[in-house]
């Protein structure tokens, strides 16, 4: 049995590897941009007008003009006016083209319009004023979203800003989630007093989706022949295999050695931590990285949140994530020579501090009291005693 820190080194040591491919904009919200993306012009591509009013020559105010004639129009997508008398004004919108020979803009706020003057009702205006010069912001050829990103709302605005309607993104594993056992029923079904419906594979898929990972869901009963033809299949087919149950010491936990039978490596098998003690994780061929988790539903979701997606954003960005840490609110004791991953409930301190109260439930197989709480903390080994106001690492698994 190995520690924690343990089984994040052989994790880390064993990464994915999935290729690109090319998705439209609109549908890369969460996922990594595996290209730069360049300004293809100077941002703004022309002296933009940052507010609605009339655009002047400086020089005309400096003079003693307080009111000037207007000349005409400049909208919003249209071509570039001139104006033609230099004690004159034109009336400019907000994102139109700052008209030749303007170098000001007076926003309507700041002026009685008629309708052939406007005269101003400030006495102070400043040279350039509400104008958003070219170039400003980036220059053509200008670097503006590196490799790696993560993509936000942000980016697909400025992907869509720069002509970007295809992207090359780093391509998902393929995953297969797979529940086993014979006691488990489909959720549309009424379990007899000896079942119970199946959980974990909807909790562990919708997860993965939330992620924008494509998932199958399968279902293997407690026969080795089974299972070991379904897992040969799948080890062909998916760059993961997740697996819950099976994996402990039950006379029906056959997962561990049917993958061995099936040339899986075993990289480890059992970690000193609770909950998810279980958790067998192996490769085969450096194709497929299979995830047996434990059972019990608070354990396999445990050590998906702490292992898989660390995996992932390892396999995808070969940077480890930014830890988020969060202040015990409470005292916790805990005394098996065992990391602890509690689950927390997290709020914020006028401060701005992350705090975390424990919500204890009963035990890995306590399926309901993850709804008490938003994340699990991580309590290390070597002490018993966790005191309030002490800082640990948190995993959440609700925003």
């Amino acid at each position: 049995m190995i520690t924690t820190a343990e089984a994040l080194q052989i994790i880390k040591d064993n990464l994915g590897s999935f290729g690109t491919e090319t998705i439209p904009l609109s549908q890369s919200m969460g996922r990594i941009l595996s290209e730069e993306w360049f300004a293809d012009r100077d941002m703004p591509p022309y002296n933009r007008v940052s507010m609605d009013g009339i655009a002047i020559q400086y020089q005309a105010f400096q003079k003693g003009n307080r009111k000037f004639k207007i000349e005409a129009v400049a909208a919003a997508g249209a071509e570039q006016k001139t104006m033609q008398d230099s004690d004159a004004c034109l009336e400019v919108m907000t994102g139109s083209v700052l008209p030749k020979n303007c170098d000001t803009v007076i926003r309507y706020e700041d002026l009685d319009i008629d309708s052939e003057y406007a005269t101003l009702t400030i006495e102070t205006i400043k040279k350039d004023q509400n104008v958003h010069e070219k170039g400003k912001d980036r220059t053509a050829n200008d670097l503006i979203v590196s490799k790696n990103t993560n993509i936000s709302a942000a980016e697909i605005g400025i992907g869509a800003s720069l002509g970007k309607s295809q992207i090359k993104v780093l391509r998902l594993p393929r995953v297969i989630v797979i529940s086993t056992g014979d006691e488990l029923v489909s959720i549309d079904e009424k379990p007899l007093a000896h079942q119970i419906r199946k959980s974990n594979v909807y909790r562990l898929s919708t997860s993965l989706r939330s992620h924008s990972i494509q998932v199958d869901t399968a279902h293997l009963n407690d026969d080795p022949n089974e299972i070991k033809t379904k897992i040969s299949e799948f080890l062909k087919n998916y760059d993961v295999i997740m697996l819950s149950g099976g994996v402990s010491k039950g006379k029906f936990d056959f997962i561990p050695s049917i993958l061995e039978e099936l040339n899986v490596t075993k990289l480890f098998h059992k970690i000193k931590q609770r909950p998810g003690k279980p958790f067998w994780f192996g490769r085969y061929k450096n194709e497929c990285t299979v995830f047996a988790l434990p059972g019990n539903p608070v354990s396999s979701f445990l050590c998906m949140q702490r292992y898989f997606y660390n995996w992932l954003h390892l396999s995808l960005t070969n940077e480890t994530p930014v830890q988020e840490y969060a202040l015990l609110e409470e005292d916790v004791h805990f005394a098996p020579d065992l990391t602890y991953f509690l689950e927390v409930k997290i709020r914020y301190s006028k401060e701005a501090k992350v705090l975390a109260l424990p919500k204890k439930g009963n035990g890995s197989g306590d399926l309901a009291n993850l709804k008490e709480g938003d994340a699990f903390i991580e309590l290390p080994r070597g002490k018993d005693v966790f005191l309030a106001g002490e800082a640990y690492p948190i995993f959440r698994y609700r925003d």
